[in-house]
Parts: structure tokens; sequence; C-alpha cells
């Protein structure tokens, strides 16, 4: 048994569709894009994580680009089966002479169906994981934000990631009611490539929208703290000579303004669905923000002057969800909630 918990790692990973970051030993070791390059000849992996992210939109015909996870779940099990040890590889390269068995906790989105959960603990065992559990991505963002979720009151946790926004109120360590909606951070960034599409006359792929959205986005159409407008460069679509055009945060603003309202509704939706008791406990605490989706210009403004609760956005919102899936890695006999 020595033998056995000397060559067993832990760690726990945070599967986004956007992300995926893995602690081990209690830090950040992997936090790199959820995409992978293959060769279409040999259908080997070439590039994981940044590098990949790197050649996304730029590969020849033999090399293509692929984010394994879509909407929160995995699209493509071989990718992903692939990326994940992949990644797990990169928490320590130089040893070579043997794969350690893995004990992994792994957050999955609150709306998952029985498949879904399967794909994700059978690619989890096919990379190396000998004991495989797994937890609820609202719960996981709460216990990082470093809520008592096992307190007999009510927390609200609204969670936007990549693919899905995860909406819950948590209590006695479970989840009360949830709302998980498709849409989320890749939303956003389709609609602005649509946006500039028929606004602008301008072709832009998925990482100059991303970038517009980090610049420039926002929720509100009048924030007190403007940024800069953010220019892009790109081919006219009727013409195909190059155009310079500044987008600025209004325009955005605008842009996203009906996915936003869906997010809103949502959180209504499950609001109106929970219990009066935890209702009292929410108005009083507010609800917290976790996600790369919390980090909109204006978002948890608009959202408190909408719902009239206070809305906060959790310290360091991008990696609250993996935190909390490492303080479940360290509790998984105390925590009574992590799936087997």
């Amino acid at each position: 048994m020595g033998l056995f918990s000397f060559l067993t790692q832990e760690i726990a990973i945070d599967l986004g569709t956007a992300n995926t970051i893995i602690i081990h030993n209690d830090k950040i070791v992997v936090d790199e894009p959820s995409i992978v390059a293959i060769d279409m000849k040999t259908e080997k992996m070439v590039a994981i994580g940044e590098k990949a992210r790197q050649m996304q939109g730029k590969t020849h015909a033999n090399l293509k680009t692929i984010r394994p996870l879509r909407d929160g779940v995995i699209a493509d099990f071989n990718a992903a089966e692939q990326m994940i040890r992949g990644m797990i590889k990169m928490i320590n390269p130089k040893s070579r002479m043997f794969s350690p068995a893995l004990k992994m906790v792994i957050c999955i989105p609150s709306g998952s169906t029985e498949v879904e959960i399967r794909a994700v603990r059978d690619s989890s065992e096919h990379a190396g994981g000998r004991e495989v559990y797994m937890v609820y991505e609202p719960l996981a963002a709460a216990i990082g934000i470093g809520l008592d979720v096992e307190a007999p009151e009510g927390n609200m946790v609204v969670d936007i990631g990549g693919g899905t926004t995860e909406i819950a109120v948590i209590s006695l360590g479970g989840i009360v009611t949830n709302k998980s909606i498709r849409i989320a951070g890749d939303d956003l960034t389709a609609d602005i490539m649509e946006y500039m599409r028929h606004q602008h006359n301008i072709k832009i792929g998925e990482r100059t929208a991303e970038e517009i959205k980090i610049h420039v986005g926002s929720a509100l159409s009048q924030l007190k703290e403007p940024p800069p407008d953010y220019v892009v460069q790109g081919p006219n679509q009727m013409t195909a000579l190059p155009i310079e055009v500044p987008v600025s945060y209004q325009e955005i603003a605008h842009c996203l303004e009906k996915s936003i309202s869906k997010i809103e509704t949502a959180v209504l939706s499950a609001l109106e669905q929970t219990p009066p008791e935890l209702y009292a406990d929410i108005v009083v605490k507010g609800i917290w923000l976790a996600g790369g989706g919390a980090l909109l210009k204006g978002l948890d403004k608009r959202l408190t002057d909408k719902i009239g609760i206070p809305f906060h956005i959790a310290e360091d919102p991008l990696r609250a969800v993996v935190r909390g899936t490492g303080i479940a890695l360290k509790n998984v006999e105390n925590f009574s909630f992590l799936i087997r």
C-alpha cells in the first residue's frame, strides 16, 4: 500500500471549453487553452494548449486544430483523451520511467446528462485515472470563492464559462435549484464575429473576436472608465482588400445585448425556483460571479441594477472553479457531494 500511495499522483482538473487548468500539490501546474492540433494523416497529436492555439486558423491541409469540448461537454472523444493525457504529461515532463496512477477530481457542468458524465469518466480513465471523482462546476466555484457550501444557508453562484453558464443555489452541500444554459463566452465571441461581418463588412476569425471581447467587451453602453477603441485589421468582404476598423465598447455592448439578456433571464428563472428562506439569505449576501465571463466590463453593475440583488465578482474568477476542485481533492472523504 505504501508503494502504491507513493506512485499515486493526485490532481484536480477544471476541464473547460476554453481553458483547462490542473492543480497538483496545491499549485496550478497547467493552465492552457483547451485546443489540440492533430496531424490528419497519422491521427497523432502535434501540439496542445497554447502552441495549438497559435496554430488556430493558420493550419494547412494535413493539420487541423480541434477544440475537444463544446458547450462544456466532450464533443470529440479521441481528441479529449489525447488532450487530457498530454496536459497530465506537462505536470512532470522529466519523468519518462513510468506514469503514476492518478487520483483525480474533475468538474462537470451541472446540467450534464448520464452520457456526458460517462464520457468525462471514460476519457479520464483512459488517460490514466485510477480513482476518478467528479464535482459539479457551480459547487466547485462556490468552494473556490470561499463559501461554506455545507452550511444550512443559501449561496448563489453564476459561473460564466466558455461553453455554458452555470447558475446554482447551494445549501447543505447540494444544489437546490440550478440552471445550466449554453450561452457563454463562445457565444459572445460568435456574436462579435457576426457583428463585424454585418456592420463593418470585415471578416475576422475566432482569435481576433476573442481579443475584441477582452479589450472592449462590455455589458453596459455607459462605463465610468471606458477602454480605448480597439483597432481590427482584416479583409473587406466585398473587395478582399485590407481594411482597418476601430471598434468601441459601446458597439460591442450593443452586439452582446441579446446574449447577456438571456443570462439575465436564466438568473431570474433560478431565483424564481428558490425556496423563500434561501432567497432571503441570497438577498443579504448577494450573488457571486465566477468564470471568464465575470470579467466582462460592467456585467456586475448591469445585473445588480436589473435584479436588485448585489453581484460580487470572485477574486481571480477564471480560477475559482479549479481552486474549489483542488479543495475537493483534499477532502474527498469528507465531501459527500462528489460523484464517483
